[in-house]
This record gives structure tokens, sequence and C-alpha cells, in this order.
């Protein structure tokens, strides 16, 4: 298991953004489950974007009191499809978002996510036209983030939780190295897709990713370099003490408290 949880940059001023991006997410999420899943498929539809109705290619159902498809590119950022699905969103934004924007300022940074986000919409709509599979999530606006942070910060190291069978580790990885691999395997991912097909929307991730590179050069602050100096030293481990108990011990009689772990299914949405 791979799980990046941290970078090494310090905090310069409190991402206010961020905060609200997450909680804004976190609460549509919340709002969604409520729906139930006959009406939460509905809210999908009428809230997610749809590349046929955006474009005016396909007839929408008449009974389904759509919003129109330019708000679709915006509503569309702020549901997702899953636990997962959100989970992994903002964990990702959590991690490199707060940089991004003490790079921008607030104001800035809140333009770069929806414009981002937008253009990410539109790269896996123009791809698929006709499509009438809602496309939800704030893929393509964390993508640019994760863009914007490599050229802003390429050398920065990231905290990876690495486990694998019974070797627990934490490494610190250069921020080009994950991202970049993160960048090339949505290359790879996106070559098979169907982009008209439920599913990822790889096309999105890149469209996004590309934008975030490209937007960060005009709308950073003028004083913030770009390709900045790492803080701490790449590749070092830290591991991560397992207790153990000694051969031969009694186990305590006493009551103990385990933590039980939820899973969840992610629909194909994205």
């Amino acid at each position: 298991m791979f799980f990046p949880f941290k970078d090494d940059n310090p905090h310069t001023t409190t991402p206010y953004v961020t905060w609200i991006i997450i909680v804004v997410c976190a609460i549509v999420y919340v709002w969604q489950l409520t729906l139930g899943p006959d009406q939460g498929q509905k809210a999908a539809y009428i809230f997610g974007l749809l590349p046929g109705h955006l474009f005016g290619t396909v007839q929408i159902d008449p009974r389904l009191t759509v919003l129109p498809g330019w708000m679709t590119v915006f509503t569309s950022m702020f549901m997702h499809g899953g636990f997962l699905h959100l989970g992994g969103n903002m964990l990702y934004l959590w991690i490199f978002g707060d940089n991004v924007e003490a790079s921008l300022g607030h104001v800035k940074f809140l333009l770069f996510y929806l414009l981002c986000g937008a253009a990410a919409a539109l790269v896996q709509s123009v791809a698929a036209p006709t499509s009438t599979v809602p496309m939800v999530g704030a893929s393509g606006a964390i993508a640019a983030v994760l863009g914007a942070y490599l050229i802003l910060h390429p050398r920065a190291n990231v905290r990876v939780f690495v486990w694998v069978i019974i070797f627990v580790t934490i490494i610190n990885l250069p921020a080009w190295l994950v991202l970049g691999f993160w960048f090339l395997g949505q290359l790879w991912s996106a070559v098979g897709a169907d982009p008209g097909s439920p599913g990822v929307a790889f096309l999105a991730h890149i469209g996004g990713f590309v934008a975030g590179v490209i937007l960060v050069f005009k709308m950073r602050r003028p004083t913030v370099p770009v390709f900045d100096q790492a803080h701490s030293r790449p590749f070092e481990v830290r591991k991560v003490p397992v207790r153990r108990r000694p051969r031969g011990s009694v186990p305590s009689t006493s009551s103990r408290r385990f933590r039980g772990s939820e899973s969840g299914q992610n629909r194909p949405w994205d």
C-alpha cells in the first residue's frame, strides 16, 4: 500500500479557501447520502456534467429538471460518487492545496481552482460530446493543484506511508517523483479508456493537470519563485515501530478497544 499523507513545505498562510472547499464537498456528499440510491442517481443527472447536455447534442429526459449545461461545469466539482472518491480527492487537496493557495493568494486560488476544474471538464466533454454519463468530482480541479505544486515545489518531499505485508515504513519522496508518476499513470490509463463510458475521467485529470501547470505561471504572486528548493532530505526512511508481544507471554485479560475499518464502494462516476 502506497499512501501519501503529508509534505514538508512550511505553512506560510492559513489556507481558508482549501478548508472551505473540503468542508463544502463533505457537506454535499453527506447530502447525497441522505437522498438514497434512486434520488442520488437523479441528483447526479441534475447537478453532474453531461457532455451531451452541455453541447446540446442529445435530448435530456424532460422529466428531469436539469440545470443549464454551463452551470453543471461548476456544480459537478462539488459532488462525488463514493466515499473513496471523496476521500482521495480531499486528501490530495489537503496535502498540496495549502502551499498553492499561499503562492496565489486566497481569491486567485479560488479562481484558479474553478477555471482549471472547468478546463478539465471541457477536455473530457470534448472527447465524448454525445455522452449522457454524469461526470462528478473535484478530480480535475485537484489535478490542477498537483500540476501547480509540481512547478512551484518540485523538490519538496512528500511523506509516503508504505505497507507491504509486514514491512511498514515512511519514506520521503520528491514531489516531482510522486506527481510525475501520478501523471504518467493517468496518461497510461487514458490510452485504453473510452471517454464516453462510465468510469474514471482520465482525460479530465490530464486536462486539469496541464491547465494548472500553465496557469500557475500567470497567477502566482510576483515574489513567489518557481522550482523551489527542498526542505528535507529525499528518500529518507523512517521505520514505523511495531509492538511485539514477548515470547511466552500471556495476553492480558483486561478489555481492549478495537477500531473497525469502513470500506466504501466507488461508483462509476468521475
